[in-house]
């Protein structure tokens, strides 16, 4: 039996001149959370907006696009029935209260009061905001609007819940909120698809990556092998004129350099102490490597156009 609940093969996207997706390709399981890694303008929002129906892919008769069985050119209205859609920012009504944002959603999958009702009181408990049941929108921090939009993507109990860029701009108690709701709505079954900026969210919560560059997949795993496919155990990070000091010729130690600060990584923490040896405290850090140094190795640490 299929198991899959996403596949994307040979997909492509251009805007006049400029090619967003670019032959891009993967697999998303029932019951995973995935999520689309990449600088800006690499194409992740235009790939989950091609999923869910809101945008057209290129004409190429070997793409293939299946979520749950349906092509979301043909059947966008099943999809969006089956599926929660939390948007890079929020468009919440700022002139009704909490609790009438989400009886008008209800109203747009054509549930009876009675169980709107019901759902409404249980999503807002499950999102820590049910002492804001007739706030206006208006009167909420930007935790609690990010919390409601989700609450509202959540009316319909989909199968398929997509987020793009979720946690932006939130403090940490809010983003490790959303985190566990995340993990609490995977373990129930729903399938997650995810665009985030967070390389920490990611590796915390997503079961595989895609990593994209200029529309195209870079690397695709679980965060933690690729992690040791890909990159050093260990890194030092040195700080301003103190690198001038440092002794980059050390066999099992790789540099990188990017404007005053020097990465140096190594499957060695002891060479990484003795290269940073001659340096003051405060100009280095010895740490774990992570999915962070991984993105900036493969996308660059550059800036690119579109950013």
């Amino acid at each position: 039996m299929d198991n899959a609940a996403i596949t994307i093969k040979n997909l492509n996207k251009t805007f006049d001149d400029f090619k967003a997706v670019d032959n891009l390709g993967f697999t998303v399981q029932k019951g995973e959370c995935f999520g689309l890694l990449g600088p800006n303008g690499a194409g992740k929002t235009t790939t989950m907006k091609i999923i869910y129906g809101k945008s057209l892919h290129d004409e190429n008769n070997d793409t293939e696009i299946s979520i749950f069985g349906y092509d979301p050119e043909k059947d966008a209205p099943t999809i969006k029935a089956f599926s929660g859609i939390v948007p890079q920012q929020d468009n919440l009504d700022t002139e009704l209260n909490v609790t009438d944002n989400l009886i008008i959603y209800s109203k747009f999958y054509g549930m009876a009061s009675s169980e709107a009702k019901g759902r409404i009181k249980e999503l807002l408990e499950f999102m820590e905001l049910q002492e804001k049941v007739k706030s206006n929108v208006r009167e909420l921090s930007g935790g609690m609007k990010r919390r409601l939009t989700i609450a509202r993507a959540l009316i319909n109990r989909p199968r398929l819940l997509i987020l793009d860029e979720p946690t932006t701009g939130l403090d940490p108690q809010v983003r490790h909120l959303i985190w566990n709701k995340l993990r609490e709505l995977k373990e129930a079954g729903v399938t997650i698809l995810l665009t985030t900026h967070y390389m920490e969210e990611a590796f915390q919560i997503c079961d595989r990556i895609v990593i994209m560059d200029k529309g195209k997949k870079i690397l695709e795993g679980k965060p933690r092998e690729l992690l040791a496919e890909n990159l050093e155990s260990y890194v030092v990070e040195i700080y301003g004129a103190g690198r001038q000091d440092v002794n980059c010729g050390i066999d099992g130690v790789r540099c990188e350099f990017f404007q005053d600060n020097m990465f140096a990584y190594s499957n060695d923490p002891e060479k990484l102490s003795k290269l940073a040896e001659a340096l003051k405290p405060d100009n280095y850090y010895i740490r774990n490597s992570n999915l962070e140094d991984l993105f900036l190795k493969v996308t660059g640490r550059s800036l690119n156009e579109l950013q």
